[in-house]
């Protein structure tokens, strides 16, 4: 499909300083263009000079492809940008102007938004209510010209304002750089022996003597210890070798793959990409259309049945699990 006849959807959300939010989503596939701007106030044509006094917060709208990128995904980036417990700003920039909000564009849109920050509430990532407002989008206001792609123009400045701020580090403490900094003590206390030594030490658990090898149960796979979503029992299949195998992850941007060329062979290592745990192998083996064996350690998952997935915070993946 060329750009003539793609059809593409806006998605309007606020997170504090524009400045911050634009590189997330334009490094996106399927994000068309991001541009910081002004929502909200009363007056038109509002400047950067007159924009907060008149009611006006920072905001980016999002141009998308929604074959691409689905609604959702902007929604978890979203929510991995802020502080959603913060009625009063983000983080030294204070004041309604820099207030968070999701502004939908469609009823759908509102739709997901609500559930998506239902989920995240269950989920108790924050020990404070989340306060962030789900409204209708109102006219939105490109911002001058120099606001835009300010992380490409002025990148020293944007990563200094970024570290300073404190957006960063709080980020890293809820979210981590590429993983929750869990302490060791803190793992040990929360995992078995077995979790632990697989997940942290790249240990195997025995063959057919594992929990989830032979679970023929409908559900998915979590992280044992983020409960970043990984595996459906939809691509599970018997390969005979005693370990939980699949043919495809079920979010495929929590799969991070790495040479492993320990025990003298070469192997693709499969880990997870927010708390880095070592989850097993992929090999190509696998059933079609994918050819894939994702040979996972059960002592790396937590299963969650399809009739928790509510209550556990993955409503998202309920209607894999729904008859059609």
């Amino acid at each position: 499909m060329n750009d003539k006849t793609m059809i593409t959807e806006r998605a309007i959300f606020a997170g504090g300083c524009f400045w911050c939010m634009e590189k997330p989503f334009e490094v996106l596939d399927g994000v068309i263009s991001v541009t910081s701007g002004y929502a909200g106030g009363a007056n038109k044509n509002p400047t950067y000079e007159n924009y907060a006094a008149n009611g006006h917060i920072e905001v980016v709208e999002i141009v998308y492809d929604p074959a691409r990128v689905a609604y959702e995904k902007l929604l978890d980036v979203f929510w991995r940008q802020i502080d959603p417990t913060d009625p009063g700003g983000q983080f030294v920039d204070r004041g309604h102007a820099y207030t968070t909000g999701i502004f939908y564009t469609t009823e759908e849109q509102k739709k997901l938004a609500e559930k998506s920050k239902a989920n995240l509430e269950k989920r108790m990532v924050y020990d404070k209510p989340i306060v962030t407002p789900i409204a209708p989008a109102q006219i939105f206001y490109p911002a001058e010209d120099y606001h835009q792609d300010y992380y490409k123009e002025n990148p020293l400045r944007y990563k200094f304002y970024r570290s300073g701020s404190g957006r960063d580090r709080f980020l890293d403490e809820i979210w981590g750089k590429d993983r929750k900094q869990w302490s060791e003590h803190e793992l040990k206390k929360r995992l078995t022996p077995l979790q632990y030594d697989v997940t942290q030490k790249d240990g195997t658990e025995p063959a057919f003597r594992n929990e989830y090898w032979d679970n023929h149960r409908e559900g998915i796979y979590v992280d044992i210890v983020s409960g970043e979503p990984l595996f459906s029992s939809q691509d599970k299949y018997d390969s005979g070798t005693g370990w939980p195998s699949f043919s495809k992850p079920l979010v495929q941007e929590n799969i991070v793959t790495r040479e492993d060329r320990k025990l003298f062979m070469f192997r693709t290592e499969v880990r997870s990409r927010l708390a880095d745990s070592h989850l097993g192998h992929v090999f190509d083996d696998g059933p079609l259309p994918t050819g894939k064996r994702y040979c996972m350690n059960s002592a790396a998952l937590r299963f969650i049945p399809k009739e928790e997935l509510e209550k556990e915070g993955y409503a998202e993946f309920q209607p894999l699990f729904e008859k059609r």
